[in-house]
């Protein structure tokens, strides 16, 4: 009927398949791997290896060998012990705008924190939440145990 429909109803569809990309930006990689250790992602264990891209709400899981070294963009070092399991809850690095968030959620096992940008420019912005409590970081490094009771 109109030639010019299909074109446009394309072009609508395809502007949320582009906003949503843009969601998927990586937040940081894994630069360590050993044993059973995952990246768990929209319900799928992903094996991680060395260079694995990771994303805003992922979830960094280990078994009982398993270890796991990820690095933020903002250069944020996360280490992960045997039987640990921890949330990428929100990571915003836009310094330029002054847009700044990091809140990371650990369920249980063993974690060491190493604060990058995020904590040095805006301290205030992030959060590190275990089930008994919250942390506030203030520039800092840290080690974290939950244990499974």
């Amino acid at each position: 009927m109109w030639p010019g429909l299909g074109l446009a109803v394309l072009v609508v569809l395809g502007i949320p398949a582009a906003a949503s990309g843009a969601d998927e930006r990586p937040v940081g990689t894994v630069k360590v791997a050993q044993g059973a250790a995952f990246v768990v992602r929209a319900d799928q264990d992903l094996p991680a290896r060395e260079g694995l891209a990771l994303l805003e709400r992922d979830v960094l899981r280990t078994g009982a060998n398993g270890r796991l070294g990820v690095i933020l963009r903002d250069d944020t070092r996360l280490s992960l012990g045997p039987t640990s399991e921890l949330r990428i809850v929100r990571f915003v690095f836009q310094p330029a705008q002054g847009s700044l968030g990091l809140v990371l959620r650990m369920a249980r096992g063993a974690a060491v924190y190493v604060s990058g940008k995020i904590g040095a420019l805006e301290p205030t912005s992030v959060r590190f939440e275990t089930p008994v409590g919250v942390v506030g970081i203030r520039g800092t490094a840290f080690a974290a145990r939950i244990d499974a009771e």
